[in-house]
């Protein structure tokens, strides 16, 4: 099976890129952070702290994911449940970061990645695929832009879907995030040394999703 690691900080477009790019070659898309992002819903849902380990580890066994396609769309289920949306309200983004920080999350989470890419050709995005969840990954491509590029995305995005936010709070969070993903002491994000460097700033979506695809098509990987 072909695999494609997509690595790279909040707000940079992965997800958006990732999709488009695995409807063209026919792949399946993984969104990792989503499962994070569930597993930090479960918490809030629960009155747990995001940041609070142990709790969150003692009630591991309670949380069932599964990641579905419907009607051409990946949806998030936790236990049972199509948490698609609620998922992505903005403080769920920090939530993400903070129990993504717990080993026993990131282990919980670990062996439901892997399965994923051991059957089907996947395209899967996150902050840690090329370094630690497939770091035997066909193609790499670690994905970044400047925070305020990323800031002015998410803000952007907020409004047209007719939410008040403030871009200057959208900014810090995603500072605050960075340096969170960048200094945890487990699998932190950084660049995979064999991986292709690509800074979108500037980029639409388009022109992201297209830099990447030839990258895959020039390393020769791709499903006619």
């Amino acid at each position: 099976m072909i695999s494609v690691a997509i690595d790279g900080p909040a707000g940079v477009g992965k997800s958006t890129a990732a999709k488009a790019v695995a409807r063209k070659l026919n792949y399946i898309y993984v969104d990792t952070g989503a499962l994070y992002r569930a597993i930090g819903l479960f918490a809030t849902e629960h009155n747990i702290k995001t940041t609070d380990g142990e709790a969150i580890e003692a009630r591991l066994r309670e949380i069932k994911l599964a990641l579905k396609y419907v009607s051409g769309e990946q949806r998030v289920f936790l236990n049972g449940r199509d948490v698609s949306q609620d998922i992505r309200k903005p403080e769920m983004g920090m939530a993400a970061s903070n129990v993504s920080a717990i080993p026993a999350v990131r282990d919980f989470l670990l062996d439901l990645q892997r399965d994923m890419a051991a059957c089907q050709n996947v395209i899967m995005d996150g902050r840690d695929i090329g370094t630690v969840v497939l770091p035997d990954a066909r193609v790499k491509i670690y994905l970044t832009a400047s925070a305020e590029a990323r800031a002015k995305r998410r803000f952007e995005e907020h409004v047209a879907k007719g939410e008040k936010v403030s871009y200057n709070n959208i900014l810090s969070e995603i500072e605050r995030r960075d340096y969170n993903d960048m200094n945890r002491g487990i699998a932190p994000l950084k660049q995979a040394d064999d991986a292709v460097l690509v800074d979108n700033t500037g980029w639409t979506c388009e022109e992201t999703a297209d830099n990447i695809l030839k990258i895959i098509r020039g390393c020769g990987h791709e499903v006619e």
